[in-house]
């Protein structure tokens, strides 16, 4: 993460916190508005004490002056995501609603020694000023809005967090709502106090002010307004000027595919061209440089672009990431360049998680189980489609269960097969012994499930597994939604085939001579066959097996 983003960050954290103690003191008004001056006590001990508040004002400047910073060099305001919009509007909104709150309380407390009790605020906001006490509870809102959006947008690439979102959202929906009805009914409260003579002579001694106090709170709300839509428009003129300025410098071609192309002054990311331009474009981070899923292998132009800086190599780095593939919200072409977008857009959230370089397409040698029920079309005939699928997601529970407890993967399930995928990582022979262990456990599986089924199931249920280890292409692959982990080569033909040749044998088992090489498995005495296989000059040597279960123990094969 960028310096500056992080210092962003934990400034933004401090006012989360702040916000979030401060609505926890309003709550506290469901008790009594005594029980908020209590707790009132504890919040200023902290957030009114010169550390309190060197750090409170510190993280308000420096939030507010990085967020300006990133909006200033923002060169696109086309296709931000709405969470995007929700911060932007409501960073906006907060400080004219915040102003007059804040010169109120602290400012008539440093200049005028005025002791802003809970019964100051709301007698004000609620009996002398009700629509000031709307704009309040609608500040209350929209701050509470933009802090959860920011930390949400921070936490959610963290996988951890997964897990933790409903929680959360239940914490935020509670806490805010809690806030406004302690408002409510604090208000409640000094409405029956304000009936009070005594207390009312009371509460006028206490929080007496001169004449001019409440002259100089609305001189100086008028005087920030003003400056405020001051700095917008300077902001807005700058931009402008800033963008004709680029512009006369010359513009950046960017090709993509389809014969599309954005011309653009330098400057602006592959990214923002793309947004502007309306080029659908993955970035599941919002061009923060933390996902990946914007990342674009560059075709031509490669020469001459800026060096990557420490974020973007890291993020790569993560993803196992060739050469010659950029981020396109960090890299920004001083000249024409030609890239191609590697994820779809929508883009699943998984996308954004770190997964292995070998998810992008690498070569492996691994073994590949195909396994499928015999007559299962003939079953489905008989039955209601509800028993049909009941069975079937029966089936594909033992069968996943017994390839995840031998170290598999899980290619995909079609109707009634099974390919799984071993030895990814830890290599053929590791994925050769672990898939003929996994068959050794399908076959009981199966057996448990017939047994579990005898009463929807009018004879047992039978399968053929076809196992094969050899060299294959793996990533993740398909297209928007449907993009999954899978191999392709020749080996996975070649392990299909001999799934499909255990109908001819009448057998629950065929593996290659290969697997057995790899797995170390002693199959002697056992006859071997040869097989022609459609696309191979030359047959494949087997071993078939009347079971899985008929496999050597996993002590007796050698390591």
């Amino acid at each position: 993460m960028h310096l500056t983003s992080r210092a962003r960050l934990y400034a933004g954290l401090i006012l989360f916190v702040f916000v979030a103690t401060h609505m926890a003191n309003h709550a506290l008004g469901i008790i009594s508005v005594p029980a908020m001056d209590a707790g009132r006590d504890i919040f200023l001990f902290v957030w009114r004490s010169w550390i309190g508040t060197l750090v409170l004002v510190g993280a308000l400047v420096v939030h507010s002056a990085l967020v300006g910073l990133s909006a200033w060099r923002r060169r696109t305001w086309v296709g931000l995501s709405r969470t995007d919009y929700i911060q932007y509007v409501t960073g906006i909104v907060i400080p004219p609603l915040l102003v007059l709150h804040v010169l109120a309380n602290r400012g008539l407390h440093e200049l005028h020694g005025l002791d802003d009790t809970y019964a100051w605020v709301l007698m004000a906001l609620w009996r002398l000023d009700p629509m000031s006490g709307v704009q309040q509870a609608i500040l209350v809102v929209v701050t509470w809005v933009h802090g959860c959006v920011g930390v949400h947008m921070w936490l959610r690439l963290k996988p951890a967090y997964r897990p933790c979102i409903p929680a959360a959202y239940t914490a935020a929906l509670l806490l805010v709502v809690l806030s406004l009805i302690g408002f409510v009914h604090g208000g409640l409260e000094i409405d029956r106090l304000a009936e009070d003579p005594v207390w009312m002579a009371a509460y006028r001694e206490a929080t007496a002010l001169p004449p001019e106090a409440a002259a100089w709170v609305y001189t100086a709300r008028d005087t920030a307004w003003t400056g405020m839509i001051v700095a917008l428009l300077v902001f807005g003129a700058s931009r402008a000027m800033l963008h004709v300025y680029e512009r006369r410098k010359g513009l950046v071609t960017i090709y993509y595919p389809e014969d599309r192309r954005v011309s653009v002054e330098p400057g602006v990311t592959v990214l923002e061209a793309s947004r502007r331009a309306g080029i659908p474009h993955a970035s599941i981070c919002g061009g923060r440089g933390r996902c990946s899923t914007c990342r674009v292998k560059i075709v031509d132009g490669g020469e001459g672009l800026p060096a990557m800086e420490r974020q973007e190599k890291k993020v790569l780095r993560r993803i196992g990431a060739p050469e010659g593939v950029r981020l396109a919200c960090q890299l920004k072409p001083p000249h024409t360049v030609s890239v191609i977008p590697l994820l779809p857009e929508p883009t699943p959230m998984k996308e954004a998680f770190a997964n292995p370089g070998f998810a992008q397409g690498a070569e492996r040698r691994i073994a590949i189980l195909f396994a499928d029920l015999r007559n299962f079309s003939r079953f489905a005939e008989t039955k209601l489609p509800y028993d049909v699928v009941f069975v079937l997601n029966q089936y594909c529970r033992y069968m996943g269960e017994a390839v995840e407890a031998h170290g598999g993967r899980l290619d995909k399930f079609i109707g009634d097969g099974v390919m799984a995928l071993f030895g990814i990582e830890a290599g053929g022979e590791a994925g050769a012994r672990q898939a003929l262990e996994a068959a050794r456990t399908m076959s009981l599986a199966l057996e448990q499930m017939n047994q579990a089924l005898r009463g929807d199931l009018e004879t047992p249920m039978r399968m053929g597994i076809g196992i094969h280890v050899g060299d294959v292409i793996v990533g993740e692959m398909g297209y928007r939604s449907v993009v999954n982990f899978t191999a392709i080569g020749d080996a996975v033909n070649i392990a299909s085939r001999l799934e499909a040749a255990n109908k001819s044998f009448g057998s629950q088992l065929v593996i290659s001579k290969a697997v057995a090489e790899e797995a170390g498995l002693d199959l002697t005495g056992m006859e071997a066959r040869d097989i022609e296989v459609p696309g191979r000059d030359r047959p494949v040597r087997i071993f078939v097996l009347d079971s899985a279960q008929d496999l050597p123990p996993r002590e007796t094969q050698s390591a």
